[in-house]
């Protein structure tokens, strides 16, 4: 049996195929388009999915679609009607909006299908499933757990912003709900346009941004912003907001209680103050976080926790969720946010609507190592690189291997394009940059040289999984990106009074460890364990660089500079390899010398796409 899940039309599009409930693949849109958060139907990452399966859509008993329109369009006009006439504008604007096209989404979706098979009666085999339902089926069935606590929270759904449910075997069921307009994810990304960053993409700079502060507006927001019980169940006080009705995130109380208006950020720089309020939402989000863990640990009796939706992504709550030992084993579906959706939609229709047993394979979980996107036969590759005008030689693997161990550990910036695209908004060894962590300029050269973004934003270790427990505070799989613990403290470098002294942007510089370029500004870091049965040739990467320097760490940010979507093709790689100041270019078998290359072929990437 195969379903076909998709997420289209708000942000994040996506599609992904199951086949008698495996997973077969997965892969956003925006990969394949090259615009960032792609909304629009997702032609191309179906067209992938199918291909990746050798099938047809003629082929597909099943396309589950991650929501219900019909309920939002409730939720609009019930938002609308019950704050009249405050809205009148918004409302003016969102309403032939979704009249013309978000509430006849199934007549659209029909509509396109039949367009790439036209003799199939869609209609009879469209299915929907709620947004949440979609999120924790993501988190609970590709989990390595025959029963678990799911726990979702994003900006909103249908009607819902933070669920509950608990999955045994087959079944999934959500038993409690928060409800809009009271949402952590909204709260967050009040807090993110406040200092000056784009919703739904600035979050993850917010929470990099958080330990260059102090969280001394924590209290104020708990004070009057969030009415936050000990269950973890809140009410947001809509008056400092806007998102119900207007037109931007936060109102002119929520500017007065805390001191100016909204950053602009072409035109203010950051200061101490925005650092400060990103450290005490990010305060405040944790804590409502393990409130709700707490409680639900308490409630349920469950021992395993699985998480999704928007909010999943914020790495340092579950790296405090998993210290905090309410549940004794945690699970972060990779694709947390909508793109992740599309996976859950086809699980729901597969394990929920269709019944169909589901089977654990005893260890693993079912993501595969969330490599779930294209792969290129080293042949496609050469013909590919050669159609670009690029310039490489071909070695053997363990030549491939030997040759970017030494690239890094001489300090070189390397673009690594290896076997499958990674789903989701990590990359995992499939589709990265690699660096030395051992340098202490590495993570300002990688900022501003290679990604052209922001000089504090922290980069990420990848780690031999055996290796884990010699460098970080943390002891358990995190495969994916999910989990942010401390460096060990005999890794640790202690600080100067003077540098003690430091504030905000100032502190970037400090040399806090051995793996100083990977090593945030608390001490912390967002940990990849590698696998060798995920990724071989990334792990055997990491055991040469381990052999050459006694360092079992190399830094992995995605490939791409800021604002573009993670790079696809062969050709995206070459592309951005010579837009940017990347040393060295592995993909597959291939390796490209920044100097041999044509100079005419080098692009002003700089000013290539929106910034995020």
């Amino acid at each position: 049996m195969r379903i076909l899940g998709l997420s289209a039309f708000y942000h994040d599009s996506a599609a992904a195929l199951v086949e008698d409930g495996r997973i077969v693949a997965a892969a956003q849109e925006e990969r394949f388009t090259r615009k960032k958060h792609d909304s629009g139907y997702p032609g191309e990452a179906i067209a992938y999915c199918l291909a990746e399966a050798g099938t047809t859509l003629d082929a597909v008993d099943h396309v589950a679609f991650y929501d219900k329109p019909f309920l939002k369009f409730e939720r609009l006009l019930e938002t609308y009607l019950s704050m009249a006439p405050r809205g009148f504008a918004s409302f003016r604007m969102a309403i032939p909006v979704w009249i013309k096209e978000k509430l006849f989404q199934k007549a659209l979706l029909g509509k396109k299908l039949k367009e790439a098979a036209p003799d199939i009666d869609w209609e009879a085999k469209l299915l929907f499933a709620e947004h949440h339902q979609s999120h924790a089926a993501s988190a609970f069935y590709p989990s390595p757990f025959e029963r678990a606590l799911v726990l979702t929270m994003d900006g909103v759904g249908e009607w819902a912003t933070t669920s509950a449910g608990i999955g045994a075997g087959k079944d999934l069921e959500i038993v409690r709900e928060i409800h809009w307009p009271h949402s952590i994810g909204l709260l967050y990304s009040a807090f993110t346009y406040y200092c000056g960053f784009k919703v739904n993409s600035g979050e993850y700079k917010l929470m990099g941004l958080a330990p260059y502060g102090e969280p001394r507006f924590a209290q104020t927001i708990l004070d009057h912003v969030i009415d936050l019980k000990p269950d973890g169940s809140f009410r947001l006080d809509q008056s400092y907001f806007d998102y119900c009705t207007g037109l931007t995130m936060t109102s002119e109380k929520f500017h007065a209680l805390f001191g100016a208006p909204p950053r602009a950020p072409d035109k203010e720089r950051l200061e101490q103050r925005h650092m400060d309020l990103a450290a005490s939402i990010q305060a405040v989000t944790e804590e409502i976080v393990l409130r709700l863990v707490r409680d639900l640990a308490r409630s349920s009796g469950e021992k395993n926790l699985c998480l999704a939706g928007g909010v999943a992504l914020n790495c340092v709550a579950n790296g405090k969720v998993l210290r905090d030992g309410a549940f004794e084993k945690l699970w972060v579906q990779p694709a947390a946010g909508d793109a992740g959706g599309a996976l859950g939609a086809a699980l729901t229709a597969y394990h929920g609507y269709k019944g169909q047993p589901r089977r654990l394979n005893g260890a693993a979980d079912g993501m595969q190592g969330a490599y779930l996107g294209p792969a290129y036969s080293q042949e496609d590759i050469e013909a590919r690189l050669t159609g670009a005008g690029a310039v490489f030689e071909t070695l053997g693997e363990q030549a491939v291997i030997a040759a970017t161990a030494d690239a890094i550990a001489a300090g070189q910036a390397v673009g690594w394009f290896q076997g499958r695209m990674e789903f989701g908004p990590r990359a995992l060894g499939g589709r990265s940059i690699l660096g030395d962590p051992r340098s202490p300029s590495m993570q300002k050269t990688l900022n501003l040289k290679v990604k052209y973004r922001e000089s504090f934003r922290p980069f990420a270790p990848s780690v031999l999984r055996e290796d884990l427990a010699d460098w970080f505070e943390l002891d358990a799989d995190s495969p994916y990106m999910m989990i942010v613990a401390p460096v060990q403290g005999e890794r640790r470098r202690a600080m100067t009074d003077d540098e003690q002294a430091l504030f905000g942007i100032d502190k970037l510089n400090v040399v806090r460890s051995e793996i100083p370029a990977i090593t945030h500004v608390d001490y912390s870091a967002r940990i990849q364990t590698v696998h060798e049965e995920t990724n071989p040739r990334y792990h055997a990467l990491l055991e040469a660089f381990k052999a050459r320097t006694g360092c079992p760490v190399i830094i992995n940010t995605s490939f791409n500079v800021r604002g573009e979507p993670i790079v696809c093709t062969p050709e995206d790689a070459f592309r951005c390899f010579m837009g940017t100041e990347l040393d060295l270019l592995v993909v597959g078998d291939c390796l490209l010398e920044k100097s041999a290359q044509d100079p005419a072929l080098k692009i002003s990437y700089e000013d290539r796409f929106e910034l995020d």
